[in-house]
């Protein structure tokens, strides 16, 4: 092969060259990018994970997600990927100021099975899990159990004593224990 035949093929392999390595570039931007968003994703994750672990035996978690709005975690979430790391201890000692002067503030809200007593109180018959389910919602439109839990906790009652369940060939109706009778 003489200079003049390889003078194209040193070209086109230079333009080759030039080419695969801008794209490699070009790939190397996308994948730091894409690490930059994982790297957001986990430190949002792991505090998440923290918070969970420190409300893991919180009494209602309903109010969890109430007491958890003015935490930095939640601000940090929300600025996504604005936020410059801090350590664990920082970021534990912030978000549970918080929590704790949240905690102060509002009383706890009744369980669920207290509710479903005061209900059934003021019947004087047998009632329903459907029934006592839509009262409770009438008169507490802040709480909303799924039906299954309703019939759950009132099981949970009458394993407690604390209320009967009376079947009437397929339904069950509840009415309360009178305190004599648990006695």
């Amino acid at each position: 092969m003489t200079d003049q035949s390889t003078a194209p093929l040193r070209s086109r392999l230079a333009e080759q060259a030039a080419s695969d390595l801008a794209e490699n570039r070009r790939r190397q931007q996308e994948l730091a990018d894409r690490l930059a968003v994982l790297q957001q994703e986990e430190a949002l994750l792991t505090d998440i994970l923290s918070l969970a672990q420190r409300y893991e035996g919180f009494a209602d978690p309903s109010r969890l997600l109430e007491q958890l709005q003015d935490e930095p975690v939640v601000t940090r979430a929300r600025r996504a990927g604005t936020a410059t790391r801090r350590s664990g201890a920082t970021r534990t000692a912030a978000a549970g100021a918080p929590a704790k002067a949240g905690a102060k503030r509002t009383s706890p809200r009744p369980l669920l099975g207290e509710l479903l007593l005061e209900l059934l109180r003021t019947h004087d018959g047998p009632r329903l899990a459907k029934e006592l389910r839509d009262e409770l919602l009438e008169r507490h439109p802040d709480r909303n159990p799924t039906p299954q839990v309703v019939r759950n906790t009132l099981e949970s009652l009458v394993a407690k004593g604390r209320i009967q369940r009376h079947k009437q060939q397929r339904s069950v109706r509840y009415t309360v224990v009178e305190p004599d009778a648990a006695g």
